[in-house]
């Protein structure tokens, strides 16, 4: 995949890669899609997923290593480095090989330890298939999502199977909550619905779960959508001033009977 990035923005990734691939442990180093935004763009960061197959130096080994940079914040594992170059957001994700390759045998297997993914999703394998590669020692990004191609159907319709039941779940609650008043759990549940209800469509679609940002977009083109679907979806996300809660309600509910019935 080709990502459009802005002259500062490359010789920023250039320079991080020369220097995170130098260290021995490095096997790939990948662009995410959210540096294609432009840089004045809300959601624009340079995210940088590094697949390694050991142990990374400490945070602030790294944090030393990087460019003159400010803000440095890393993730209680250690995993995420979170700083800011300038006026430009870099986030710096270490994931390990050893890992994905298991969960890509779990996906291939499609047994009955599926649940693994279920509560992880999908994203991870959306991120290896959608990057843009930046370095790579060997042949294993293009293995591994040569090998992420052979998954079979009983993996989508499991998944879509766990994600439908969820979407049932939040649907469940959204009436509750909404016939309780409660304003937290009317906001929680419904938000929880739509998700799982787009993410039971990207598996009918045999298609991996982008980062929510592109839910809104990358749904409305799958190839198999039941019908109505796009008007439903577009009301359902109007603002509670412009659709009465009940009346969002009953689009769910109808979301939810076209989906189930696909």
């Amino acid at each position: 995949m080709k990502y459009t990035m802005k002259p500062k923005v490359r010789e920023l990734a250039n320079e991080l890669v020369a220097t995170i691939s130098s260290w021995d442990s490095i096997e790939a180093i990948c662009l995410n899609e959210a540096a294609s935004a432009d840089t004045l763009d809300p959601y624009f960061a340079l995210i940088l997923d590094v697949y390694t197959h050991a142990d990374v130096p400490q945070p602030s080994a790294r944090a030393a290593a990087y460019p003159p940079h400010s803000v440095f914040e890393t993730s209680p594992t250690g995993s995420k480095d979170r700083f800011m170059v300038g006026e430009l957001p870099v986030r710096i994700e270490y994931k390990s090989v050893e890992r994905i390759g298991e969960l890509t045998e779990i996906a291939l297997r499609s047994g009955s330890d599926l649940w693994k993914i279920r509560n992880s999703g999908t994203y991870v394998f959306y991120r290896l298939v959608h990057c843009k590669p930046l370095y790579e020692k060997s042949a294993w990004l293009d293995v591994t999502n040569s090998t992420l191609e052979t998954i079979n159907d009983s993996f989508w319709v499991q998944m879509r199977s766990f994600y439908q039941a969820t979407m049932d779940h939040f649907l469940s609650d959204f009436g509750a909550a909404l016939m309780r008043d409660d304003p937290f759990h009317y906001m929680v549940s419904s938000a929880s619905f739509i998700k799982y209800a787009c993410a039971a469509l990207f598996m009918e679609n045999g298609q991996f779960e982008p980062s929510h940002r592109w839910y809104f977009s990358k749904v409305q083109e799958l190839k198999t959508l039941p019908d109505d679907f796009a008007g439903r979806f577009e009301s359902f996300l109007r603002r509670d001033t412009e659709l009465p809660p009940a009346r969002k309600y009953e689009i769910a509910k109808l979301l939810a009977t076209s989906i189930i019935k696909l």
